[in-house]
């Protein structure tokens, strides 16, 4: 479970005007407005698992790194979409500093750009092992005679272990209970953990709170946190 330091630990993460100095940049203005927190999620230390699909076809390399948190630009059309989250390993015993988290997903109209690289970014999961960014709430697609589910691509770098490749659903999509990944309930790819809840702030932003358990190591969590888990 979701400890109260580690709570109080993700309400000063988004609080924090430095963020710049936790090497994630700085937070966009219109999230320091709201004032509002990313929901919290629960940390079950099931190993973040494969997606089905793998990379894909509309992976391209050398995205470039996100800046001031906005993997979207802010004339982007659609929902502004809040993710923010925390990187631990195998026994959620450390959080991962360093790691890469290479991001791709369609535009609100179901579209990838494949010949530049909107909706398309790096970030890095900062010294206590939490990353955030801001975009927009990716549209649908069809694939053969179905859509696929609304989803996000992420291709995850922690320091000297292997990479993992997968993607984050949304709870409440009609389209994960058909679609050929998402739908997978145990396994290697077994989804359930990557279906995230969403709510919708009061300036109609939808954030969601995904930690990743990775294969990695970095520094212990908090004996306040080890004890109260």
């Amino acid at each position: 479970m979701v400890t109260n330091s580690e709570k109080k630990s993700r309400r000063q993460f988004l609080r924090n005007t430095a963020l710049a100095s936790l090497a994630l940049g700085v937070l966009p203005a219109v999230v320091k407005a709201t004032g509002s927190e990313v929901p919290t999620s629960t940390v079950t230390c099931d190993p973040t698992t494969q997606d089905y699909y793998g990379q894909g076809p509309f992976y391209s390399a050398n995205a470039p790194s996100i800046i001031n948190n906005q993997l979207a630009e802010l004339n982007e059309p659609g929902t502004r979409f809040i993710i923010s989250g925390r990187v631990h390993n195998l026994d959620c015993t450390e959080y991962i500093a360093g790691a890469i988290i290479d991001i791709w997903h369609a535009d609100d109209a179901g579209v990838y750009d494949n010949s530049g690289f909107n909706l398309r970014g790096k970030t890095t999961s900062n010294s206590q092992g939490f990353y955030l960014f801001e975009s927009i709430y990716p549209g649908k697609y069809l694939n053969g005679i179905a859509y696929r589910p609304a989803h996000i691509h992420f291709k995850i770098t922690p320091p000297s272990y292997p990479v993992l490749i997968t993607q984050l659903y949304f709870q409440g999509d009609s389209d994960n209970s058909t679609d050929a990944a998402a739908s997978i309930s145990s396994g290697t790819y077994d989804a359930t953990h990557r279906i995230l809840p969403v709510t919708t702030n009061s300036l109609g932003q939808k954030e969601a709170t995904w930690d990743i358990v990775i294969d990695g190591s970095g520094d212990p969590v908090g004996i306040e946190e080890m004890r109260a888990s």
